[in-house]
């Protein structure tokens, strides 16, 4: 988790730097200088820092936490019966496959069949699956379901989502307060001065974040899709494509009777089975009968 957070820190300061040789190239600095605007990024950018990246690395480090109390999920620690007891043989297996520590293994009380993982890090997870899922899957559909969540912790996507959505956070506090700043100065402060912020500024900063923000989760949608076609090709590596398949197919007959995602709305990114958009771009999940298409499909897709 240390070395991703560095890297990302590493990429948010270069994609900054390139940004500020583009404005020198085109000579929008001195527009911002005239306007007051560089000395508000000044400002903004520790407080941007702290907002975007903090409280993103706060919910990653909360997260197993919060996903046990917001779906009252119980660890199994001592297994009561063989299914408790094949889920936490399972899940050991294929964690000891994946090169990771063995995750927490729990059951939550749900209808909908549906599963999910999170945590800190590869070492430190979580996963759990619904009442609905093990009432309706075989072993085999319940072995692939628990091969996708252990892909997922094995790849690192909750840690890397989690950073994506740090970094989208900081520029759209950035951005959205320089855009506010420079739209005020030139429609309703045409001195040129940069003293101050007149009313024009808030209603520009609301504007230009709730813009950005749709566009920055358009980026982490984009790569939450992404990454489920990596888990399901690595769900398939820990059981096999055959049965990957099936378990999907198997979620497609739930969809098609329009049973409705019961996950709690922070945990949708992270289940198995999500919620569709507006339109593609706002889907965490791509379309089943694709990633069914990508599995029949499986040389194509194996890490």
């Amino acid at each position: 988790m240390f070395t991703r957070m560095i890297l990302f820190g590493l990429t948010n300061f270069a994609i900054l730097a390139v940004i500020t040789v583009v404005w020198q190239v085109l000579g929008l600095d001195q527009i911002m200088y005239a306007n007051g605007v560089n000395a508000d990024i000044v400002r903004i950018l520790p407080i941007a820092l702290a907002f975007g990246m903090g409280g993103s690395i706060i919910s990653l480090l909360l997260s197993k936490k919060m996903a046990l109390m917001s779906t009252r999920a119980k660890v199994i620690e001592k297994p009561s019966n063989q299914v408790e007891q094949w889920l936490l043989q399972t899940v050991e297996l294929q964690a000891k496959q994946a090169g990771i520590g063995m995750p927490d293994v729990a059951i939550y009380n749900g209808r909908e069949m549906n599963a999910f993982a999170t945590g800190a890090s590869r070492n430190n997870a979580l996963v759990a699956v619904s009442a609905g899922l093990l009432n309706n899957m075989n072993h085999d559909e319940v072995e692939a379901v628990l091969a996708h969540e252990v892909s997922h912790i094995a790849n690192g996507d909750m840690i890397t989502l989690s950073l994506i959505q740090g970094v989208l956070n900081t520029f759209v506090i950035i951005f959205s307060r320089v855009i506010g700043r420079a739209l005020d100065n030139m429609l309703f402060r045409r001195d040129g001065q940069g003293g101050g912020h007149g009313v024009g500024y808030f209603a520009m900063t609301i504007l230009a974040e709730v813009l950005l923000g749709f566009l920055a989760h358009m980026i982490v949608m984009a790569f939450s899709r992404y990454r489920e076609f990596r888990a399901d090709a690595g769900g398939a590596a820990l059981s096999s494509p055959q049965k990957m398949a099936n378990a999907l197919r198997r979620l497609q007959m739930q969809q098609q009777a329009n049973n409705p995602v019961q996950l709690p709305e922070e945990l949708h990114a992270f289940g198995i089975f999500g919620r569709g958009g507006v339109g593609r771009w706002f889907m965490s999940h791509p379309p089943l009968e694709e990633r069914i298409a990508a599995l029949e499909n499986y040389g194509s897709v194996r890490r």
